[in-house]
Parts: structure tokens; sequence; C-alpha cells
């Protein structure tokens, strides 16, 4: 039995994982709820980390100093930042990183890496599984920052500067997080918005839906890892 922990910034996220597994112990360490539930040959923990990358890096922490999860599975929506990218696609982190501070803190000073690697392993079982559900998808760099990117000129000066796929605003903090406890990591994400100016109203509109597609990819790839 492997033990998976599955993370995400908002309950919504989280919902229809925890309506699939159904009653769960719950344990509340450091301000988290941590639900834990045995799925088809595997223990699954998730939380609800809150949003922006402190709350992130700390849930992780916690979820890693008490559970030793085999993996971490970063789960959400986010905001479409290549042209090819459409709302309801998924992305598959190959690496995360953060876009509003500069690499020279990271990289130059502990931990001396502001780039994190997503698995390999994981990144494949992604993609499996999005082909099962016939889900377009693609592999590419997610960045995070303490902000919701809804302003086309943000939106530009993102792409020109980090060329990723999408834009959140915990990735980065998760993968950090894992980097620096040797744990595999991978972030999903579902775009539920372009990041640009009709960003807010995109996100009302197919956060739920996009929720619902993530969900469903992230539970079939714990029977798979």
């Amino acid at each position: 039995m492997k033990t998976i922990a599955v993370i995400g910034a908002m309950p919504s996220e989280l919902a229809d994982i925890r309506s699939t597994l159904g009653e769960a112990g719950v344990k509340h360490l450091s301000g988290f709820d941590f639900y834990i539930n045995s799925y088809k040959g595997n223990k699954i923990v998730n939380a609800c980390c809150g949003i922006a990358k402190v709350n992130a890096a700390l849930c992780t922490q916690v979820m890693i100093d008490n559970f030793a999860p085999d993996c971490v599975i970063n789960t959400g929506v986010a905001g479409g930042m290549n042209s090819a990218v459409k709302v309801c696609d998924i992305v598959i982190s190959t690496e995360v990183l953060p876009h509003d501070l500069d690499q020279h803190f990271l990289a130059d000073y502990p931990p001396y890496c502001g780039i994190f690697k997503a698995d390999d392993s994981l990144i494949r079982t992604a993609e499996k599984v999005c082909g099962e559900f016939d889900v377009k998808c693609f592999r590419g760099r997610i960045v995070s920052g303490e902000s919701f990117v809804s302003d086309n000129k943000l939106k530009m000066s993102i792409q020109e500067k980090f060329e990723p796929y999408a834009v959140d605003m915990e990735s980065a903090a998760v993968g950090h997080a894992c980097y620096l406890n040797k744990t595999p990591y991978i972030s999903v994400r579902c775009i539920s918005d372009n990041a640009d100016d009709e960003g807010a109203m995109s996100f009302d509109e197919f956060e739920k839906i996009a929720a619902k597609r993530v969900a469903d990819i992230v539970l079939r790839m714990t029977e798979l890892i």
C-alpha cells in the first residue's frame, strides 16, 4: 500500500475527490485538516491548504512530516498562459517556479535551486489518464505568484519572462517543499480561465467544471501509481 498525498488550495478543488472517497478519518494538525481514506489499495491523504504560497508550503511540510507520502499531487484549477491551452484543458507540470521572485534569491542562496522538477513517472501517469478520459493535456512549466492573474499586461510580462503553460498561486510552493524533502511531486491543473482581462468572469463560470475534471483525473492516477 502506498500513501498518496493530494493537496488543493480551495474546498471546491477537493469536493469531488472527497465525495468519491466517502467517509474519512480526519486529523487536525498545525491548523490543517487532513482527510484519510483507503482507496483502491492505497492510502489517500488529502488536505485543503488555502490560497497562496505560504499556505501551500506549510501544508505540504505538515503533510510530509506526519504522513510520509510516497508522492504528492497538487491539484486544482489554473489560468492558461500558452495560446494553445484552452479552458478545461489539463496542464501537467514538468517544473514549477515562482514568477514573482527573482530566481537569484533561490538559485544563489539556500536551497540553491529555484526551478523544481516534477517526477517523470507521475508525469507519464497523468498523461496516460488524460488519454483514458480523452482530455486534451499539455506538459509544461507552471508558475505561481501572490496574485490572481487577470490582466493582459501582467500576463504578457509573465509569458515573455517564463514561457509557462499555466499560472496559479500554489504549485511552486508545493514543489519547493517536496524538493527539500526529496518527495516525488506533480501539479495537475485544469484551466479555468485564460489569465487575461476576462479571467475573473471565466473563472466564475468554469471553476466547478474544471475542478470536477481534474478531480476525476487525479483519482484515477492514484489507482495507477
